[in-house]
C-alpha cells in the first residue's frame, strides 16, 4: 500500500473520490439473487464528506487537551505585575515568560494550565492575577492505513479526533469494516470505534483525541448479510458479533407497517458449497434464529387482498372498499340512485355565478362590486383615465366569460351516468381467470328482484361507468344543445331521443322577427376536432415535404440560393400562421335566402353540445385580404362581386385577383377558380347576400408540395374556415 503525500485536513476532505467505484463480489452477489440492488450500509455517508467534520481551530479547547511543541499560549497578568506575552512552546516544551524565565509546560493538560503558571509566576511575584488560553494549536501527523477509501499520511490539527480523521480519509473502502477502527499508540490499541453505532445511536463514545504519531487502522470487512424487503433501511450490513434475525432487524430500523410475519425467506450458503433455500414464520423461534456470513434474508409485505370486501368504483359518490356479508347484493352496495351523485356534483350546484378569473365561490355581483372599490382605489392612488379604461374593459371581458361559464356549466354538472351498463369483476379462484358480471345499473336499483340485482362475493368489484365512458345508445343519451341568437327563449335545451333540430328552435319559442334564417350557424364539437386533426395532419405532411423537396433540389449558382431559401422561409411562415387558424366545427345547413320559417329549419338529429345560432340580418358585406381598403360595405341587391371590389379600391400588387372566392353567409364557399375560364364573367357578376364576404387572398409562390393552397377557397370549404381566418393567414 503505498502512502499520500502529506496533505492539511482541508484538503483530504475536498480530494476528489475514487474513480468509479466497483461493486463488491457480494454485491453483485445479491442483486443477482434479488433483482434489486442493495447499498453497503454506512458508505453513504462518506459519499460526500460534508465540511462540518473538517478539524477548525476556531472552536474551545478541550479541558483535557495536553499541550506539546508548537502550541501558542497568551498570557496575561495584572496587579503588581504587568504581563501580555504571546508564547510558543518550543520543542524542548518550554516557554519564556520575561522577568520570569523558561518555565516547562509539555505535558501538562489545559484545565491545569492557569493554576501551574499562576503557581510558577507566584515564585517571583505577589498580590496578582493572571489568565491563560490557546492561541494557535499545533499540527500533528497521523496514519490511516489499512482498508480505507484514501489511505495515507495526514496532517490535521491538534483538536482532531478519530472521527475526525476517518472522515478526513473518506471512510472505509467498499472491502474496509465499518465495526472496527482501530486507533493505535504506541503499539496499543486505544479505543475501537464502531460507526454503527455513531449512525444509529449517535454514540461517540468510543471516539478519542489524536496525538501525533497516531495509527488509525481500519481492518477487512466482517460477516455481511442482506437484508431486503418489509424492513425500514434495506441494505447490507456487516456484523460485529454474533447476531439474531431480531437483533438484524433492529439494526435495519425495525419491520414496516406493512409486513408480513407468516412468512420470511433466507437465502444462505452452505459449507461454501451451495445455497440453500428457507421459509419459517416471523415468530419469536424465528426472530432467535441465528445469522450467518453471506446470508439474504427477505421480508415479504402483506397481501394487498382486503378479506371480506367489495370495491365500488367509476362514476360514484363514494368510491372505496365496503364490508361483504353473506347474500349482499348490488341493492345493498348501492340501495339508492342519489347515492351515486358525486361530491364535485354538488359544490358545482352550489356555486351561484362563478366569476372568471376569481374565487370559484363568488358570485358575479360580489365580484363586481370587488372590482369598483379596486378601481375607487387605484384612482386615489393616482392611476392614470387610461388605467381605468383598462380595467374596466377587463372587467366586462370577465362578465362575458361568466355568462358563457353559466351557460355551459349548466350542461356539465356532471358525468351522466350509464344506467343500463355496469358491470362486476370476479377472479375464478379455479384457473385466476377474471369473469365479467354485465348488469342492469337501474333495474338492479329500482327493481331489487330482477335478476340484474346480482349477488355479490368477497373481492368483487363493482364498476359504474358515465356515458362518457361506455357510449350509450341514442335513445338512451342525454343531449344538450344550445339554442342562441334571433330566437324567442335563447338557452341550453336538454333533447329527448328522437328530437331534430327543428324541435330544439320549437323549444326555444321559434324564430324572431330579425331572424337571419339563411346565416344561421349550427357548430358541433365532434366536428370541430375531425377538422383539427386533418388541418394538423395536413400542415405536417406539407412540413416535411416542403423540407425534403428543398434537400432534393440543390442550386447551382448563388442567387439560386438566395431565391430558394427566400422561397422556402416565405413557406415555413405560411404553413406557421396557417397552425394558428382554427376550424369552427361549422356544419354547412344548405339553406336557401328565401327560408324565414321554422318549418325551413332542417330536421336533423342532434349531438350533445351542439350549438345553433340564428344572427340578425345583417346588411352589410365585408371585402378582406389583399386590397386596398379592408372594410365592410352596406349591401345593396343591385350589387355584385365586381361593385364591391372596386368600392375596396380592387386588389393591391400583392393580390392574387385570378382566386378571388367568396364566403357565403350561409358557409359555402364559392371561387373564381371553381367558376374556370368562361365562368369568370358570372363570378365577378355574381350577386350577393348580406353576410357574405369576398376575400382576396394574397400572391405568392407555391410549390408541388404547396399545391393544396393554390386555391384558398379549398381551404377554407373543407375545414369550414370563417372569414376571420384571413386575418390569420396574411
Amino acid at each position: 500500500m503505498q502512502n499520500q503525500p502529506q496533505a492539511s485536513a482541508e484538503t483530504a476532505v475536498t480530494a476528489p473520490r475514487m474513480p468509479g467505484y466497483r461493486r463488491t463480489e457480494f454485491e453483485k452477489f445479491v442483486s443477482a439473487s434479488l433483482g434489486q440492488e442493495l447499498p453497503l450500509f454506512g458508505h453513504q455517508f462518506f459519499e460526500n464528506v460534508p465540511t462540518t467534520f473538517a478539524p477548525v481551530d476556531h472552536v474551545p479547547v478541550r479541558a483535557d487537551y495536553v499541550i506539546g511543541p508548537g502550541d501558542e499560549l497568551l498570557i496575561r497578568a495584572w496587579g503588581k505585575i504587568d504581563l501580555d506575552a504571546r508564547v510558543v512552546v518550543d520543542r524542548a516544551g518550554q516557554i519564556y515568560l520575561p522577568r520570569v524565565g523558561s518555565i516547562s509546560v509539555a505535558g501538562l493538560r489545559y484545565e491545569q494550565l492557569s493554576s501551574y503558571l499562576h503557581s510558577e509566576v507566584g515564585k517571583y511575584f505577589r498580590d496578582f492575577d493572571l489568565s491563560v488560553t490557546m492561541g494557535q494549536l499545533r499540527s500533528i501527523q497521523v496514519y490511516v492505513l489499512g482498508y480505507a477509501r484514501r489511505p495515507g499520511t495526514y496532517t490535521v490539527s491538534s483538536l482532531s479526533t478519530l472521527m475526525n480523521a476517518v472522515f478526513a480519509s473518506g471512510g472505509p473502502a467498499a472491502n474496509g469494516s465499518m465495526r472496527h477502527i482501530e486507533l493505535k499508540r504506541a503499539n496499543s490499541v486505544v479505543t475501537d470505534l464502531d460507526f454503527y453505532d455513531v449512525i444509529l445511536k449517535g454514540d461517540k463514545s468510543a471516539d478519542a483525541p489524536l496525538q501525533s504519531g497516531d495509527v488509525i487502522y481500519i481492518p477487512h470487512v466482517g460477516p455481511l448479510v442482506a437484508l431486503s424487503g418489509s424492513v425500514n433501511q434495506p441494505a447490507i450490513y456487516e456484523l460485529r458479533k454474533p447476531t439474531t434475525l431480531a437483533d438484524a432487524v433492529d439494526i435495519a430500523g425495525g419491520l414496516t407497517t406493512i409486513a408480513e410475519t407468516k412468512r420470511v425467506a433466507l437465502e444462505r450458503i452452505s459449507q461454501r458449497a451451495d445455497r440453500r433455500f428457507e421459509e419459517f414464520a416471523l415468530d419469536g423461534d424465528g426472530m432467535k434464529r441465528q445469522l450467518r456470513d453471506g446470508d439474504i434474508v427477505r421480508i415479504f409485505p402483506i397481501s394487498p387482498k382486503i378479506e371480506d370486501a367489495v370495491t365500488l368504483r367509476g362514476n360514484v359518490a363514494q368510491p372505496g372498499h365496503y364490508a361483504w356479508r353473506d347474500g349482499m347484493r348490488i341493492s345493498d352496495l348501492i340501495p339508492t340512485r342519489d347515492t351515486l351523485i358525486t361530491r364535485e356534483y354538488w359544490n358545482r350546484q352550489n356555486v351561484l355565478v362563478p366569476a372568471a378569473g376569481g374565487d370559484p365561490f363568488t358570485t358575479r355581483q360580489e365580484q363586481r362590486l370587488l372590482d369598483e372599490k379596486q378601481r375607487a382605489r387605484d384612482q386615489a392612488q393616482g392611476d392614470t383615465v387610461e388605467g381605468g379604461a383598462d380595467q374596466t374593459s377587463e372587467s366586462e371581458a370577465q362578465d362575458v366569460q361568466s355568462d358563457e361559464d353559466l351557460r355551459t356549466g349548466i350542461k356539465h354538472r356532471g358525468s351522466e351516468i350509464n344506467w343500463q351498463y355496469a358491470v362486476i369483476e370476479r377472479l375464478n379462484k379455479k384457473d385466476l381467470t377474471t369473469q365479467l358480471i354485465p348488469f342492469d345499473l337501474g333495474k338492479a336499483i329500482d327493481e331489487p328482484g330482477s335478476p340484474d340485482n346480482q349477488t355479490l362475493q368477497a373481492g368483487d368489484v363493482v364498476t359504474i361507468f358515465s356515458q362518457e365512458d361506455v357510449p350509450v345508445a341514442t335513445e338512451n343519451r342525454t343531449t344538450f344543445v344550445e339554442i342562441e341568437g334571433e330566437v324567442k327563449a335563447p338557452g341550453v335545451y336538454r333533447m329527448e331521443p328522437g328530437e331534430t333540430l327543428r324541435d330544439a328552435v320549437r323549444k326555444a319559442g321559434g324564430l324572431g322577427e330579425h331572424a337571419y334564417l339563411y346565416a344561421s350557424e349550427l357548430t358541433r364539437e365532434s366536428t370541430k376536432q375531425k377538422r383539427e386533426q386533418r388541418l394538423a395532419q395536413m400542415i405536417e405532411r406539407m412540413q416535411r415535404e416542403l423540407v425534403a423537396q428543398s434537400a432534393s433540389a440543390p442550386a447551382t449558382t448563388a442567387e439560386e440560393t438566395q431565391q430558394q431559401q427566400q422561397q422556402l422561409r416565405q413557406q415555413q411562415q405560411l404553413l406557421a400562421r396557417l397552425q394558428q387558424v382554427k376550424p369552427t366545427g361549422r356544419i354547412v345547413l344548405e339553406l336557401k335566402p328565401t327560408d324565414h320559417s321554422l318549418d325551413h329549419v332542417p330536421a336533423m338529429a342532434l349531438e350533445d353540445g351542439d350549438k345553433f345560432f340564428v344572427p340578425a340580418k345583417d346588411d352589410t358585406v365585408q371585402v378582406l385580404g389583399a386590397v386596398y381598403n379592408e372594410n365592410s360595405f352596406r349591401f345593396k341587391p343591385e350589387r355584385h362581386v365586381s361593385d364591391y371590389l372596386n368600392n375596396a379600391g380592387g386588389a393591391t400588387r400583392d393580390g392574387d385577383k385570378g382566386k378571388t372566392f367568396v364566403i357565403r353567409a350561409d358557409g359555402t364557399v364559392v371561387s373564381r377558380q371553381q367558376a374556370g375560364m368562361w365562368g369568370s364573367e358570372r363570378f365577378t357578376h355574381m350577386q350577393l347576400m348580406p353576410g357574405d364576404a369576398i376575400i382576396v387572398p394574397e400572391r405568392f409562390q407555391t410549390t408541388t408540395v404547396l399545391r393544396e393552397l393554390r386555391d384558398w377557397s379549398q381551404v377554407f370549404a373543407q375545414f369550414a374556415l370563417g372569414a376571420a381566418a384571413i386575418k390569420v393567414l396574411q
